[in-house]
C-alpha cells in the first residue's frame, strides 16, 4: 500500500516530508522523482549558513517510516484576507445565480 501511495505522490509532483526510520531523520520538502523496484529517488534542498545545497538521494522503500504532505497554509500575523469582492470580475460568482427560494 505504501508503494502505491508513493507512486501516486511521484505522479502528482507535490512536495512531501519523509521520515527515514533507519536513520531517524526527516527529509523536508522533497520531491519523489522515481520509483524503481524498492528504490525511491528523492530530490530536496537544504540551507546551510549562506548557501543552499540541492540533494538527490535514493532510499529503500522499507526504510520509509512516514510520508506527509502539506494540505494548506495560512499566514500568521496581521494579514488582510481577500474576499470575493476583491476577486477579478471574471472569477466572481454571479449574485443572481442562486435565487432565493423564499423571496421577501
Amino acid at each position: 500500500m505504501l508503494h502505491r501511495k508513493i507512486y501516486q505522490l511521484c505522479c502528482d509532483g507535490r512536495e512531501v516530508w519523509i521520515f527515514l526510520r533507519d536513520q531517524q531523520r526527516w527529509i523536508e520538502r522533497a520531491r519523489i522523482l522515481d520509483i524503481e523496484g524498492d528504490l525511491v529517488t528523492l530530490r530536496y534542498e537544504t540551507e546551510e549558513e549562506d548557501e543552499t545545497c540541492s540533494w538527490e538521494e535514493m532510499v529503500r522503500l522499507e526504510s520509509i517510516g512516514a510520508v506527509t504532505q502539506k494540505l494548506a497554509s495560512v499566514p500568521k500575523g496581521n494579514v488582510e484576507f481577500a474576499v470575493s469582492e476583491d476577486c477579478p470580475e471574471a472569477e466572481q460568482i454571479p449574485k443572481n445565480r442562486f435565487p432565493d427560494a423564499n423571496p421577501d
